[in-house]
């Protein structure tokens, strides 16, 4: 989320999904949303219609023609993208950016060989084209998965899927943003209604607009413990693979600081996190920071020497419409982390429910969310965890990881990309120091 020197916050939304899965609907009610609470909105027309609806068909192309085809779509998508990213840059008010798809779904409907060339050729990476250039993808899953009686194809120019094909293209163009850091998959487990509300409930979740009672419960994030080996690569969905790299940085108790690298074939993104604990009504908030590799570089002289540095491996897949990471810690790392594997997932699913969608090619032995033993803080400490005066136990969470998830304290995550690094460091009080950036004192 940018934010320019006067604070008022820029936010890139790209909405998309499988056909007939309530985008345009959504979009509309997202743009009333955010309108009535004073923000400008600007909505980013989908490329593809533009272009199709100029006498292009897909189906006539033959394989060399669809490709050229998408390369010149993507080409074209970004540079309108930049028009209006340009134009919020500029607004006076807050401004809220929904991009009718965006740049990863022209990966979807071609080969993948054929798809790392034209990324090749434009000398583009998808750390760049799916993780940074967006804050946030809702994928709104088709009618044609779990609401097939609403599923329809009239009234719409460009469509003309059956239920089947409609649930290929669903699965592919959810695939196709897979590894993104903040992605949202709303499915149809409730009803249409249910479904808006929880897509814009969704966004103001990861600004950090307060909704109240207004709309639906967002997700909660549940953490399971899972015990290797892993299975072989073919037992697992469409995935993708991250290097991922955490230090701790000296902070003010209670705060947690903490830096993380995460990228793909030499291509990251870097995020500086405080974690503010014992906030009013039990909440924890993490105020999350997009920086560049600069800041990085310089901030990493402020590490903790009292942790470790975490390295893992992060599978990030879709199964059963959940989006799963999948946490890998590797070496070097203290003992306690050894052969440590972690999932992850937001879900609002009843706790009866939740089981049922869990990978079932996984060996998850129980969940552990909000278990200290578990945390990334407690287990990058140097420190014997009985003697260490750092080892960090929230009164608020419980010791016995039976507890039912929804009785964990809140922890309200705000994205606040691409924001004035020292100006965010010094409000937050995150860590000793915080004014050392880009080498001024």
């Amino acid at each position: 989320m940018e934010k320019p020197k006067n604070d008022i916050i820029l936010y890139k939304l790209v909405l998309t999904g499988g056909p007939c899965g309530g985008k345009t609907t959504g979009q509309a009610r997202l743009c009333t949303f955010f309108e009535n609470l004073g923000w400008k909105v600007f909505r980013v027309p989908e490329t593809a219609s533009i272009l199709l609806s100029g006498g292009i068909k897909f189906a006539d192309l033959n394989v060399d023609e669809a490709v050229k085809f998408q390369e010149h779509l993507l080409k074209t998508m970004l540079q309108i993208e930049d028009t209006f990213f340009e134009l919020g840059k500029t607004s006076k008010r807050n401004c809220l950016i929904i991009c009718d798809r965006g740049a990863m779904d022209a990966s979807a409907f071609i080969a993948r060989e054929k798809w790392e060339n034209i990324m090749s050729d434009n000398t583009w990476n998808s750390v760049e084209l799916r993780d940074n250039r967006y804050n946030q993808i809702i994928h709104m899953v088709s009618a044609a998965k779990g609401a097939e009686e609403f599923y329809s194809i009239e009234d719409h120019n460009c469509r003309s899927e059956d239920v089947e094909l409609a649930r290929e293209l669903d699965t592919k163009a959810a695939a196709s943003w897979v590894g993104h850091p903040y992605f949202d998959v709303i499915d149809n487990s409730t009803n249409f209604e249910g479904k808006m509300r929880r897509m814009i409930g969704s966004v103001c979740h990861k600004i950090g607009i307060d909704t109240g009672d207004r709309l639906l419960k967002n997700s909660r994030k549940h953490k399971f413990l899972v015990e290797g080996p892993l299975p072989q690569d073919s037992a697992f969905p469409p995935f993708q693979d991250f290097e991922v790299v955490h230090n701790y940085l000296q902070s003010n108790s209670p705060n947690q600081v903490r830096l993380r690298k995460r990228g793909q074939k030499g291509h990251y993104s870097y995020i500086h996190t405080v974690r503010r604990q014992n906030q009013p009504g039990g909440q924890v908030i993490e105020v999350k920071t997009q920086i560049g590799h600069r800041d990085y570089i310089n901030l990493l002289t402020q590490k903790d020497n009292s942790h470790f540095t975490i390295y893992k491996r992060r599978r990030c897949f879709i199964h059963n419409n959940q989006y799963f990471q999948l946490d890998i810690y590797e070496q070097p790392s203290h003992p306690r982390c050894r052969g440590m594997i972690f999932l992850e997932t937001y879900s609002a699913l009843e706790i009866d429910q939740l089981p049922k969608t869990l990978p079932s090619f996984l060996n998850i032995k129980k969940e552990v969310t909000g278990n200290a033993d578990y945390s990334m803080y407690n287990l990058s400490l140097r420190e014997d965890w009985k003697t260490s005066k750092k080892f960090y136990r929230s009164i608020a969470e419980p010791d016995d990881s039976t507890v039912p998830p929804t009785q964990y304290p809140e922890i309200i995550q705000v994205d606040s990309k691409d924001i004035d690094c020292k100006k965010s460091f010094n409000k937050y009080n995150g860590h000793l120091n915080g004014g050392a950036l880009n080498g001024e004192a």
